[in-house]
């Protein structure tokens, strides 16, 4: 929740699913991550509600989540 425009929705042990909100125009995109049964790999999903291009604001979202775990940020 400390990146802009984010709001976790729901969040377990394996799960975490939350909402950006982008600053001008308010557009919602969901980002899920799922951790592996043997914690080994996480699954993550990004897409936007509605439109069909999101500018590749999804696509770099993850990857700086990717570098921001791997301690590069």
């Amino acid at each position: 929740e400390s990146l802009p425009g984010a709001k976790i929705v729901t969040q377990d042990d394996r799960y975490l699913h939350a909402v950006f909100t982008s600053k001008i125009m308010g557009f919602q995109d969901d980002t899920e991550f799922l951790v592996s049964d043997d914690k080994q790999s996480v699954q993550v999903r990004s897409g936007s509600r509605v439109g069909k291009s999101d500018l590749g604001a999804n696509a770099a979202r993850v990857a700086m989540l990717r570098e921001m775990s791997a301690g590069k940020l």
